[in-house]
């Protein structure tokens, strides 16, 4: 970064500019500067090598797509002030700041009942006490409680500068072209009509193209059964983990990861324990990469051989199925591992996963795409196109998946 003349080279959209001291110190606020050690894919790697961005690169690119958002809008004729503007950037800077590591991991694992935005927001409030107030606008964007509803639509929506990001950052990074949206003719078809962000109808090419490129994203990218399978098996491996924890069985893991380990920690504990928060901004991949590269030598079995099995690439299997997993399918895995390593039926378990992925790309009734038109009409994507099938990206998929260790011992 060039702190003298405040521009970060960027990858993905080249310069982008620091526009005042405000927005710089929120960049180099640690809360944010912690994102630098948080994968944006996950696990993601495993199956893309070069998929090993952070959530900073993410949140810098977010709010440079929020800057030229309100630009266009702004010469569109729509009054949007400084101030407003100021605000819009520091919300989408910050709206990753609850993620913990490996993201969706954490809230299946070590953390109970709060999803990552609740957090995000909690660190915000926290910042702000600290900046004396500076945050208010930002954070009632963040909350849609903003009279200007428009401006939480380009935090969160259906056409939002987070998923413009990252559906080309992690194309980029990946290698997965399909995901390569042309985010800057969408941001030049951006207007405004009744306080709700529309696309100019010149622009429904571009607009089918995001919607297409998001469907092909989460189906060889964010869902990819390798990823999936991982994912998983760092899931069953935190659990094993967190059962020992209350076992009193010693884990040799850092402060940060200690304290998620060895205490419950749900959504009241982080609203009234202040060491809660002061804990989870301490925690990053990097606390889950060493503990699992210490529980490779763990006495404990099945942790051990989760853990080595992560940190040598021998994933769980997986198989996809149209229909729930049968019942003897599970106990014919369970009764196996049993045998194979002299473990409980109990500790099995830790040793495959069950479950169905469920994901819709497209819901009209949540927040559609408008596409105005020039006689001042507006129509929502899934009839102004003629080409997209709403009906196929609006359906609710459902894939059943059985993950399991191989047959190496």
């Amino acid at each position: 970064m060039d702190t003298k003349r405040k521009i970060i080279n960027d990858p993905i959209f080249g310069f982008i500019h620091i526009p005042d001291e405000f927005i710089f110190r929120i960049i180099n606020h640690p809360y944010v500067q912690r994102l630098n050690r948080i994968r944006q894919l996950g696990l993601a790697f495993y199956v893309y090598p070069g998929a090993v961005h952070s959530r900073f690169h993410h949140s810098l690119g977010a709010m440079h797509l929020m800057s030229e958002a309100i630009n266009q809008l702004r010469s569109n004729g729509h009054p949007v002030s400084d101030e407003e503007k100021s605000g819009a950037m520091a919300c989408i800077l910050m709206h990753d700041i609850g993620h913990g590591p490996f993201s969706h991991v954490l809230e299946n694992t070590l953390v109970d009942g709060i999803h990552h935005e609740e957090i995000s927001l909690l660190l915000m409030n926290r910042m702000n006490r600290e900046m004396n107030g500076e945050l208010d606008l930002a954070i009632d964007i963040f909350k849609d409680v903003y009279p200007k509803r428009f401006l939480h639509q380009l935090v969160s929506g259906q056409l939002d500068v987070d998923r413009l990001d990252y559906l080309r950052r992690d194309s980029f990074f990946t290698g997965v072209t399909e995901g390569n949206i042309g985010s800057a003719r969408i941001l030049k078809m951006l207007n405004l009509k009744d306080d709700r962000l529309v696309i100019e109808a010149k622009g429904i090419y571009s607009i089918e193209n995001f919607l297409m490129a998001r469907r092909l994203m989460y189906w060889q990218v964010y869902l990819h059964k390798t990823a999936v399978a991982a994912e998983n098996m760092l899931i069953n491996t935190l659990r094993r983990a967190k059962y020992l924890a209350t076992e009193g069985v010693d884990l040799n893991v850092t402060s940060a990861l200690n304290y998620f380990l060895y205490n419950k920690v749900d959504k009241e504990v982080f609203e009234t324990c202040p060491e809660a928060l002061d804990f989870f901004v301490e925690l990053d991949d990097n606390d889950i990469w060493c503990a699992l590269k210490e529980w490779v030598k763990h006495p404990d079995k099945v942790l051990s051989l989760l853990s080595r099995g992560l940190v040598n690439r021998k994933l769980f299997k997986i198989e996809m199925s149209q229909t729930p997993i049968p019942r003897e399918i599970v106990e014919e895995k369970t009764a196996k591992y049993v045998q194979t390593y002299d473990i409980s039926p109990e500790e099995a378990a830790c040793l495959f996963s069950a479950d169905v992925i469920t994901t819709d790309m497209y819901r009209e009734e949540d927040d559609s795409i408008a596409i105005l038109y020039k006689d001042g009409t507006i129509k929502d994507i899934s009839t102004a196109s003629d080409m997209l099938n709403i009906q196929l990206l609006s359906k609710k998929i459902k894939k059943y998946y059985l993950c399991f260790l191989g047959d190496s011992k």
